[in-house]
């Protein structure tokens, strides 16, 4: 049974998750429809400091401040209209991300290739969502658009970028788990292990 510590340590992991990717949102490359930021980054390093179960939390976090109306997207965006537009299926295709992260979880034994797997795959699920996100907002609003066009200006550009992203996280996670075993210690089933 988790102590009072842990629970609040746990609380303060997730808060702090949050504010991770606002933080990585800031840090914005313009683009014509979906820009290049550093809100993956953020994402990927809770999940795998996290876990799929609190890292899902977090992010349920991130986008009700979002959607509150405070700056915590690219281009210090808020407010629900930033969820309901274009590219805020991407937005929500994290919260996809985190809980596929949470499936493999009970899946797969623990280790790297979990890890790099959970990343890989939510993001494909994330971007999968937001492109069908993307395609029927942008249909009802200026009319058809091709999916063709949607993945090579909303997805395809994005592919490399957040391999990299991916790879750092890897690496940044793995050095804070070491540096830091009391707060990013091993977990099983979602839990510290003592």
């Amino acid at each position: 049974m988790p102590t009072e510590s842990s629970r609040l340590r746990s609380l303060t992991m997730i808060a702090l998750s949050a504010a991770l990717m606002a933080v990585c949102s800031f840090i914005t490359v313009p683009n014509p429809f979906v820009p290049f930021t550093l809100q993956t980054f953020g994402l990927y390093v809770t999940i795998l400091l996290l876990g799929g179960r609190r890292a899902t939390l977090a992010v349920l976090l991130y986008l009700a401040l979002g959607a509150v109306g405070l700056p915590v997207f690219s281009g210090f965006r808020g407010g629900i209209g930033a969820l309901l537009g274009f590219t805020g299926g991407y937005l929500i295709g994290f919260l996809f991300c985190s809980l596929t992260a949470w499936g493999l979880e009970k899946l797969l034994p623990e280790g790297t290739l979990r890890e790099g797997l959970s990343l890989a795959i939510g993001t494909l699920v994330c971007y999968a969502f937001g492109t069908a996100w993307f395609v029927a907002v942008y249909t009802g609003e200026k009319g058809p658009i091709g999916l063709m066009t949607v993945l090579t200006t909303c997805v395809l550009p994005f592919l490399i970028p957040d391999a990299l992203k991916g790879v750092l996280a890897l690496i940044v996670s793995g050095r804070l788990k070491r540096a830091l075993p009391r707060f990013f210690g091993r977990r099983e089933n979602g839990r510290d292990k003592k």
